[in-house]
This record gives C-alpha cells, structure tokens and sequence, in this order.
C-alpha cells in the first residue's frame, strides 16, 4: 500500500534485451527495473525467451541472478526470422531456400512495424499488454528501445487505457549517433511511427544533453517532455591502490570491444607512449569484454590484436557481472574508449568514475563523454585521435596512477557520486510516485 491507502503502483516495464541477456543496453533495464521495485513499485517486466539470447546475444547469469526477486517477468515468443537457427523446425521452403524464405519473413515482419528484425514482434506485444493490463491495471508503462519496437506496449496502453507512457531512448531512432545524420525521414512510416510515440508519451528519456537537444530541435511542440537521465553506475566499485605498482602499471578496459572502437589508433599510441616513457614501458593493458556483439571480431580488430603481446597487451575475454569488482581491484588506471560522435555516452563511463581511478579517454574529443569527464579528478582526454595525442594522454594518466593516494581516489569517488544510477533515476520515479500517489492514475 502507498502513503493514500491504494495498493502499490504497479508498472508495464517493456525491454527486448533484459537478463541474461548480455547485450550492452541491458544494464539500464535490469537497473530501472530494479529501481522502481526498490521503491515499492510493483513491476512486470514483459521481455522475449531466455533462449532468444542464448542463440544470439549470450547470457550474463551472473546479471541474471540480482534480478530483483519481487519483478514478475513475463516472455512472450520472438517470431523473428533473424533468430530462427532450429533447423528442425523449418519447413521446405524455409530448408530449400533459406536466403529467399528469411528476405519474405522479413519483409512481412517490418510490415508489421518498420524496424528489422524486431517489427514482427508487434502485435505480440500489443496483446500482452492489453491482456496484461485487463488482469492487473498499470498506473505507469515504460520502454526502453533499441529495439524500437519496446515502445509499442506503453502506446497502447496510453491511447487506449489512459495509461502514462514514457519512453526510454538507450540510443537514438532517428539520428545516427556516430555521424549526427538524421536516418529516418519524417514521412517514413518510421518517422510517423516515432512521432506518434512521442505524441502519445507523457515523458522521453535521453542518455545524454546533445541527443536530448537534437530531438528538441525536431520535435519543438513536445521538448518540454524531453529529459536527460544519464546512464549511471549501479554500485560504488572501492578498493585501495594497487600494491606494487612500481613493479609496473596496469592498464585495463572492461567492455563490449566493438567495430566502432579505434583499436588501431589505440594500440598506435600505446605502442609510441613506451617508447616515450619508462612508466609505460613498464606497464601493460588488460582488455576484458565480448568481442563485438555477437562473438566475432572485425578485420580491424584481427590486425590489432596481432600486435598485442609485442606490445604488452592481453585480452582476455569477458567478465561476468559478479566478477567485476574484483577485476576492476587488478587495474592502476582505465582505458576509456568509444566511437566517433558528438551524441556517444557509453554506459561504462559512469561506472569507470566510481572506482576513483585514473581514466584515459581514447576517442573523438568530440565525444559527449569529454563533457562528462571534463572535472573528474584523474581524467586525461586525448586532444586527438593520432599515435601523439594518445600517446600523451596514456602518459600523463601513468604519472597520476603511480602516485595516487588513498585521498586522490576518494576526491575522485565523490565527484563520481552525482552519476550513480540511483542519482539519475530517483528523480524521475519520486516525481511519477508522488504524481500517482496524487490523483491514482498518474494523469
């Protein structure tokens, strides 16, 4: 029961890639979801099969397990033709002609809603909710994209029900994040799909100010709904300095090591930054994380990971989530990088800030990242993306991890504190508590 005598506020959680998925988007979900039932909501969590991931993405048990254990969790089958590897179910046509089967699934599917690979989950989701809704009612629906698709319950909960909808952009629909071209043309059904998204929303999240302000200047009539919640960390990594550290520094980088990352440019100026400084010629770089998202490098990646050992580089595969903190307790100093993009924010930020350690950020300055950094105690960004800038940039963090002290690292911690996720999201789910609690339906 809430403070008005009514039953807790129950909340329509909707996000394809939720645990054990072990996509990079996941953590804001498992960690929005947790939240709201942290604060007394009741949350449903509708997502797709635990299988779906176990076929594609990978899974994250670890993740899996800090689920919070009040969350109903409902999955509902992904009719998606880019997901269907079970031979043993095709039928002829889809066994004698699997490219020409997989284009017509695919076509019919974005019919369904104009998103590939995910469009035919559609009308999937509209049931649910609607069924879901009519057995327990929603106070409040939100959906977290990409996919896009995700949006869809929380429509249809608000146009038809009165339900207040709110959207939660990971990412972007109609802007390329890297280039900062707008990729669906408002008359697209896409576009029209987003605009009647956003018209019917009572909120839209961003992970960051520059996305956030993009969409202002699309949509002028809605932006007094548009607001910024940032990522976050989940938890305060703490550990003391490493000993040892005059028997050589380490570097490390937990991650999704994707196609966008300058590995080349990275290892480029690692490579000249030893041959700088003896601090640096003393040090290596671990690097932990899938390699892209399904498992299998690029060409680029294969070139630059045939420099490693020469270099004093190791990969060594991903970290579940119970093993993070004990990783992050073998590094000196963190190698942040990203894609080009002024609109880029990586979730990994937030949670490199709160171990306290030195970070060197080896991306586009351009990055939306260097304004969240730019007053963190330890931060060294690259002035550019040549072998002489990084190269700076890796020796001046080296100076400051050899000498960080217990009291450097706690500054550092404290600065962190204003983007731990519970920063971010309480805000926003006092201001929708408190909104609910008011008139008990949210409107």
């Amino acid at each position: 029961m809430n403070s008005s005598g009514r039953p807790a506020p129950h909340l329509l959680y909707t996000a394809w890639g939720y645990p054990p998925s072990r996509g990079s988007g996941v953590y804001r979900a498992w960690a929005t979801a947790n939240a709201f039932a942290q604060a007394g909501w009741r949350v449903t969590v509708l997502t797709v099969p635990r299988e779906t991931f176990e076929i594609s993405t990978g899974t994250d048990l670890t993740l899996e397990a800090q689920i919070d254990p009040s969350i109903k969790i409902v999955r509902i089958p992904f009719p998606s033709a880019a997901f269907d590897t079970d031979i043993g179910r095709w039928g002829a046509f889809h066994a004698h002609a699997p490219e020409l089967w997989k284009a017509l699934r695919s076509r019919a599917e974005q019919r369904s809603f104009p998103e590939r690979t995910y469009g035919g989950w559609r009308k999937l989701l509209e049931a649910a909710a609607r069924r879901l809704h009519a057995e327990d009612p929603f106070d409040l629906a939100i959906g977290t994209a990409n996919p896009n698709v995700d949006f869809v319950p929380g429509y249809v909960l608000s146009t038809e029900f009165g339900v207040p909808a709110v959207m939660d952009h990971r990412d972007a629909w109609s802007v390329d994040i890297y280039s900062g071209r707008r990729v669906l043309p408002p008359n697209s059904r896409a576009g029209r799909w987003e605009r009647r998204f956003i018209d019917g929303a009572s909120e839209v999240w961003f992970v960051n100010i520059p996305i956030r302000d993009w969409y202002a200047e699309q949509y002028p009539e809605f932006s007094d709904r548009f607001l910024v919640v940032e990522n976050g960390y989940d938890n305060p990594l703490t550990f003391p300095p490493r000993d040892h550290r005059d028997d050589g520094l380490v570097f490390g980088y937990i991650g999704t090591i994707s196609g966008a990352i300058p590995l080349l440019e990275l290892v480029d100026g690692w490579a000249l930054a030893r041959e700088r400084s003896p601090l640096m010629r003393g040090a290596r770089m671990d690097l932990y994380g899938y390699l892209d998202h399904f498992g299998v490098p690029g060409a680029n990646m294969v070139q630059a990971m045939g420099r490693f050992a020469e270099n004093d580089i190791r990969y060594l595969g991903p970290v579940g989530r119970a093993d993070i903190a004990a990783t992050y307790a073998t590094f000196d100093a963190l190698v942040l990088t990203f894609g080009a993009g002024r609109f880029i924010t990586g979730g990994k930020v937030y949670e490199y800030a709160s171990t306290g350690l030195p970070i060197v950020s080896v991306h586009d300055p351009e990055n939306e990242t260097s304004r969240t950094l730019a007053d963190y105690p330890g931060w060294y960004g690259s002035a550019g993306m040549t072998a002489d800038a990084i190269a700076d940039a890796f020796v001046a963090t080296a100076e400051h991890a050899a000498t960080q002290s217990d009291d450097d690292r706690m500054t550092a911690r404290t600065y962190s504190q204003r983007y731990s996720r519970a920063a971010q999201l309480a805000p926003r789910i006092e201001a929708w508590t408190k909104r609910i609690d008011a008139d008990g339906d949210g409107r």
